[in-house]
């Protein structure tokens, strides 16, 4: 399946592997999901793993970042206008979903991607993913 991973649900499981955002990071790295991204979700996902609060192992967040890499897809992404969702750092992620035909974007924050602005794209938590994928 190919799917976008936004960032929170990355952290949550590398954060804590028991629970349904850790169960989504293993189906990636065990290569059942082919994972869309562009260089700034790369970059937000180095970003935010590499903040110290979070306590996220270097050599970790780089071994995932660096799967990712390697085993997804680098997606030029067609540009949305500024104001296509409430929160503009969000765009990306949605922009990859749609120039990329993703199956589905993962994302614990539904809510910052209203269904009237979400072009076609297939929102889901990591639950609910996880509850579909089977």
């Amino acid at each position: 399946m190919r799917i976008v991973l936004d960032t929170n649900v990355l952290v949550s499981g590398l954060l804590n592997p028991d629970g349904a955002p850790g169960r989504v990071v293993d189906l990636i790295l065990g290569g059942l999901h082919h994972v869309l991204y562009d260089d700034r979700i790369i970059a937000e996902y180095l970003d935010v793993l590499a903040r110290p609060q979070l306590k996220i192992s270097h050599d970790l967040a780089k071994a995932v970042i660096g799967y990712i890499r390697l085993s997804g897809e680098r997606v030029t992404a067609i540009p949305l206008p500024e104001d296509a969702l409430p929160d503009p750092e969000d765009v990306a992620f949605l922009e990859v979903a749609i120039s990329g035909e993703a199956d589905i974007l993962v994302t614990g924050n539904a809510r910052h991607f209203p269904p009237q602005k979400r072009r076609g794209v297939k929102i889901e938590s990591p639950a609910v993913f996880l509850a579909q994928a089977r």
